[in-house]
């Protein structure tokens, strides 16, 4: 059974550096092409919705040098990969405040989603200055600005950044880390976890089906018998 929603913590970029005595930036950069593999992967294997966890509102408080180097090479290889993308007929979507990037990310974001706005297959769901925590918040403001005196589970999520997209179904989180780092918080209730010891630069092709194939041997219960 593929999951119909995967939502991967890539993490592991720092270390995967420093075992090679390199600088932080080198494992950022070895990670495009983790990012290039598993979405190609995704999409082929049929999966609807891929969510990737790329800079979190607690990574702003990192070295300015390597934030900077991050937002760089998000846009380089957005820019680069708008293309492939289309061919794939992958469809870019966002969650978090991306108002809060540099105007030249904002602008290739812009572009990412206009150019694959008809495109009918994958959803990849680029999660960037997200964070959970400011997420639930702001949708308990906008619903309190509404007047609203009562509301429900769907009217809640409908005011979630990541409205109109499903729940995961499995969260997979690199590097050996058991943790959810303050993602999805709301979605994740009944999401399987995954952790593997793979460093993300290393997170290939035949660990993302192993992800799967474990996923489909699991029995999804959702509180019930």
């Amino acid at each position: 059974m593929i999951p119909p929603h995967v939502a991967i913590i890539m993490d592991g970029n720092g270390r995967w550096a420093k075992m090679r005595r390199l600088p932080r930036v080198f494992g950022h950069r070895a990670a495009m092409s983790a990012v290039k593999t598993v979405i190609k992967t995704a999409s082929d294997a049929g999966i609807k919705y891929l969510s990737l966890f790329a800079f979190s509102t607690e990574n702003w408080s990192r070295p300015k040098a390597e934030v900077n180097a991050l937002m760089s090479l998000l846009k380089s290889y957005l820019s680069r990969e708008i293309s492939e993308l289309k061919k794939n007929s992958v469809r870019v979507v966002t969650s978090g405040d991306v108002s809060e990037m540099p105007s030249a990310v904002q602008k290739v974001l812009d572009r990412a989603r206009s150019e694959t706005s008809g495109c009918g297959g994958m959803v990849l769901n680029l999660c960037l200055n997200y964070g959970s925590r400011k997420e639930i918040v702001r949708a308990v403001n906008r619903l309190m600005e509404s007047g609203r005196k009562k509301i429900g589970e769907k009217e809640f999520a409908a005011e979630l950044y990541t409205a109109g997209i499903p729940d995961p179904d499995l969260i997979i989180r690199t590097s050996g880390e058991k943790r959810i780092s303050n993602f999805m918080l709301w979605q994740i209730a009944y999401t399987e976890l995954y952790f593997t010891p793979a460093l993300w630069p290393d997170f290939g092709k035949k660990d993302f089906l192993e992800a799967i194939e474990e996923y489909s041997n699991r029995e999804r219960r959702f509180g019930g018998i």
